[in-house]
């Protein structure tokens, strides 16, 4: 228990940094009166936004909490998760809510920064990032350390072990709310931030020839807002929740697979605990490292940012050695290669993305090459780029899967899935995503200064800075599209490794099902009775018949399969329809407001905000319903293979398909920064048109229906798990 105070230490120590961080942003100067008015505009819109979400969420989280309240009544639910569920969804919330305040305070700061110089702007985008990235792992923590020892003075001494069991399986409940939290953000964040950009980059670089972020512009305001509640808020909510997902699954599966041993158990519990809180102190130490020379290449500003992750990244697989040889594992040495085959997978998807995202590399230079020929080809370079880009990633999850999983039982291979190997694999794979997260706190920062940076671009150029700031703008601009991408690619990995953590977590939450209902024997195929507490995960898979020759597992397979593009499907549609409004009221505005395209007229940004806004509250709803009710439907028809099935075919379908469409949308993004800056043509160019287009299509690829899949894989997984009480009662087949 003494190393478990590790734990609140750093989140205190990661909320005290945001905040000093935060402070040092707030002490520069937002520049001009122009400046300050853009700022305020898009601090307004913003903050609106977030009030109408928040509000349409907390309708739906009451209504939730309640049903799982009734579910506890009956004795299919642990009481605790109704409580569980609404602190994951308030403290997910609030993490989006802080990093999106700061953003919308750091880019006016950035911009005026950038006027001193490169260097300057880059460390207040940057540090200002890192207070998202501080934010989010300082609460993550917080509100894994108060749950434990609430519920560690709350929860009655079962059995042997089962105390710790009952504790983690209870805290993964509010990895549900995180989850769905994260969802909406995502969702409605990614409808709104698209449809403003495409009704922007339509109407007014494709139809009316005029600069981006040009404050002639209906939509410009609402494309600067659309930044940070989709960028940013959404952003943070999703990493919070797979933060909590890695830390949460890993703890529930060192409980089971060390549940004979209770000195080992609580060891294992709070392993993957303590070492994410190592990975704080260590990642606020690479965000000190980060700072670059004057006028520097976008592929050297890159390696200044990856210097600061990797030293962390570095020092934290050196740390794990020291933890894991402390908390007295056995097979400590094995299991700390398996926090590093964790480790190693997010760099090499880092660099992955980087390569087929930047237009330092050829993948993205082709894309803007075949511009010379259309935006036909472009969509076409694009979208077989992504397809390719695919390969690296997937075959770097497989052989982390692999390493993880051998690394953490000795390299038996003979005797690889026997029962005791399992669940130590398991834990291997489970403890390998922790690795991959323990860098949060700098990575995010990587990835929360790409719209800070965005923003400044705007406002230099809404304020009329002058071309030698906005080429700086420029160039912390096409970095962030990179980084964004590869935070991005980041997040879709942690979501393979977790997704398969919260596969096995499932298993023991219907373990405490059955035990809640009364179910203390399983009849196995053998005709041997076990016990449920001390049945094993082989167990389960024969007592359940989890095989791919069972039909209700086929059948769930197919169904996750599917929901992955169902999702993309509806949430793209929703882009568009959201979108073709925006186009139809600046269009308008250009027509009935005399003016607007010489300077003489202000443009009605408001208007545009507030369609933004309906249109993304409007329709979020569907597609984020529709992922919470899949694995509940599925459930209740072909019980627990079905869901496994389900969970399955989500989560692989869903990995591949989410690094598509993220790489694919960077590619193109980058692809026309290319060429505004001067090759090909430059800008107003025909291939710089071409381009644009190709930007357009990819906008909802990279920055809605992308971003989101990772948080559909663990939300379907989180739902399954909470609902499996009611899974193990009654099902149809």
């Amino acid at each position: 228990m003494k190393y478990f105070y590790l734990v609140p230490a750093a989140s205190i120590v990661a909320l005290v940094f945001a905040y000093y961080f935060f402070k040092r942003m707030m002490k520069e100067s937002e520049g001009t009166e122009k400046m300050k008015t853009i700022a305020q505009y898009v601090r307004d819109g913003a903050m609106s936004y977030l009030k109408q979400q928040y509000k349409v969420v907390t309708i739906v989280f009451i209504i939730i909490a309640v049903l799982f309240a009734g579910m506890a009544f009956f004795g299919l639910q642990n009481s605790w998760v109704p409580f569980a569920f609404l602190t994951g969804g308030f403290f997910s919330g609030l993490a989006g809510f802080f990093g999106m305040k700061t953003a919308t305070y750091a880019s006016a700061r950035t911009a005026n920064a950038v006027q001193r110089s490169l260097n300057s702007g880059l460390k207040v985008a940057f540090r200002s990032g890192a207070v998202m990235g501080l934010v989010v792992v300082g609460l993550a923590l917080l509100d894994i350390a108060l749950w434990y020892l609430i519920l560690d003075h709350f929860v009655e001494e079962a059995s042997a072990g089962h105390k710790l069991v009952m504790i983690t399986t209870t805290m993964l409940t509010f990895g549900m709310g995180a989850s769905t939290q994260a969802l909406f953000a995502r969702v409605g964040g990614g409808i709104y931030t698209k449809a403003a950009d495409v009704g922007a980059d339509l109407v007014g670089k494709v139809e009316a020839g005029i600069p981006e972020d040009d404050p002639r512009n209906p939509a410009t305001i609402a494309d600067n807002v659309g930044d940070n509640v989709g960028d940013v808020a959404g952003m943070g909510a999703d990493l919070y929740e797979s933060y909590c997902g890695a830390i949460l699954s890993t703890a529930a599966l060192g409980a089971a697979a060390f549940n004979m041993n209770p000195e080992m158990q609580q060891n294992a519990v709070f392993a993957p605990m303590i070492i994410a809180a190592i990975g704080v102190v260590l990642s606020i130490f690479g965000i000190f490292l980060v700072r670059t020379k004057e006028d520097a290449t976008v592929r050297q500003l890159m390696s200044s940012l990856n210097r600061g992750v990797n030293v962390s990244a570095i020092l934290i697989a050196i740390s794990t050695f020291g933890i894991l040889y402390l908390l007295d594992f056995s097979n400590w040495l094995g299991l700390s290669f398996s926090v590093i085959a964790g480790l190693l997978a997010g760099i090499i998807i880092g660099q992955s993305t980087e390569y087929f995202t930047s237009h330092s590399f050829k993948p993205t230079r082709r894309i803007a090459a075949s511009a010379k020929t259309g935006p036909a080809t472009v969509i076409i370079s694009g979208m077989g780029t992504g397809f390719i880009s695919t390969s690296i990633p997937v075959l770097t999850i497989v052989v982390a899967i692999l390493i993880a999983y051998l690394s953490a039982i000795g390299f038996d291979v003979k005797n690889m899935v026997s029962a005791g190997n399992l669940s130590m694999g398991l834990y291997g794979i489970a403890i390998a995503a922790v690795g991959m997260l323990s860098t949060l706190g700098i990575t995010l920062a990587t990835d929360a200064y790409g719209p800070i940076a965005d923003n400044a671009g705007g406002n230099a150029e809404m304020s009329g800075l002058g071309p030698e700031v906005r080429k700086r703008t420029d160039a912390l601009d096409s970095l962030g599209n990179t980084t964004a991408a590869t935070g991005k690619g980041f997040a879709i990995g942690s979501a393979a490794l977790t997704g398969l953590a919260l596969l096995a977590s499932y298993m023991e939450e219907v373990r405490i099902g059955m035990i809640r209902l009364g179910e203390n024997l399983m009849l196995l195929s053998s005709g041997e009775s076990v016990e449920v507490a001390r049945a094993s995960l082989v167990d389960f898979m024969d007592y359940y018949q989890v095989t791919l020759m069972n039909p209700k597992v086929l059948a769930g397979i197919f169904i996750g399969s599917m929901m992955a593009f169902l999702f993309c499907g509806l949430t793209m549609n929703a882009v568009g329809r959201a979108a073709q409004k925006m186009v139809d009221e600046v269009r308008r505005q250009f027509r009935e407001i005399k003016g607007i395209l010489t300077g003489e007229a202000t443009p009605d940004y408001e208007r545009c905000v507030e369609i933004s806004t309906r249109g993304a509250q409007r329709e979020m709803l569907l597609p984020s319903l529709l992922a919470i009710l899949a694995p509940v439907i599925t459930g209740l028809l072909m019980g627990v293979p079905g869901v496994m099935g389900l969970l399955a075919g989500g989560l692989g379908s869903g990995f591949v398909l989410a690094i598509f469409m993220a790489n694919s949308g960077g590619a193109w993004d980058n692809a026309k920064k290319y060429i505004e800056e001067g090759h090909l043509g430059g800008k107003g160019s025909e291939a710089h048109k071409a381009t644009v287009v190709g930007d357009t299509v990819g906008d909802p690829f990279k920055d809605t229906s992308g971003p989101s899949l990772n948080i559909l894989i663990k939300l379907m997984s989180m739902v399954s798990i909470v609902m499996a009480g009611l899974t193990v009662s009654w099902s149809l087949l």
